[in-house]
């Protein structure tokens, strides 16, 4: 003869990680991202080589690195959050986007910790590598930096762009954020020819896009979410 317990189910952990507490978590970073976005363009120093050295510079330097892995975070989860309705388009843009904040992350790296140390021991390189990451021509070559530079520019304007249509058209998150965000990467480009007094103040709108879109993402939700991180599960005893 065999009998069967009742099931029983698993109680999971207050501290397990669920869809919803990730997807509150990647709003909250993309949001932080684009406050930080806007924090570090307050006061901004002049790109020089004296001001490389300075205690400003460290500190801004790695609240930018900061910023894009908060923001890699942030894009990652409104991406997973509307995966399907953003088909193909979105992506395109995530991986663009995506690898844009990635680069990012490294050069700001590279600025926080290694042009510091050459800014005494080799000027010319830190002028050129300042110069290059503003748009500017290099005098003497920087290696490989210069082509991480380049596609950093191209992922953040392409992936932006294409990733803000994409949100927009996909209406999950708050569509005048999306918007923006697609408006605001893309505005980058009048730098190319527009005095360096306007690299700050175009950098605020893709910043309040991150901030819109993380607050959103944190507030939708979908309902067929379970805080369970995984179902429930059944333990059968037999007995003979």
């Amino acid at each position: 003869m065999r009998a069967f317990s009742r099931p029983v189910r698993t109680k999971p952990s207050s501290l397990a990680p669920t869809a919803r507490r990730l997807s509150r978590a990647a709003g909250i970073s993309g949001a932080l991202a684009g406050a930080l976005f806007i924090a570090v363009q307050i006061g901004h120093p002049a790109m020089d080589v004296p001001a490389v050295t300075t205690t400003d510079w460290a500190v801004r330097s790695t609240a930018k690195a900061l910023m894009a892995a908060l923001a890699l975070a942030g894009i990652t989860g409104m991406y997973l959050r509307q995966v399907r309705q953003t088909g193909i388009l979105g992506f395109l843009g995530y991986a663009l986007f995506a690898v844009g904040y990635l680069l990012m992350l490294s050069i700001e790296v590279v600025a926080a910790a290694v042009l510091p140390a050459l800014a005494h021991t080799a000027p010319g390189y830190v002028t050129d590598v300042l110069a290059v990451a503003f748009g500017g021509t290099a005098t003497h070559g920087i290696g490989a930096l210069q082509t991480v530079i380049a596609v950093s520019s191209v992922g953040y304007l392409a992936g932006g762009c294409l990733f803000g249509i994409a949100l927009f058209r996909a209406r999950v998150l708050a569509r005048w954020a999306s918007a923006l965000l697609a408006a605001g990467t893309v505005a980058t480009v009048a730098l190319a020819v527009l005095p360096e007094s306007f690299n700050r103040p175009l950098a605020v709108p893709t910043g309040v896009a991150l901030i819109g879109l993380g607050i959103s993402l944190w507030r939708a939700q979908p309902a067929t979410v379970s805080d369970d991180p995984a179902p429930p599960r059944a333990e059968y005893a037999t007995a003979r």
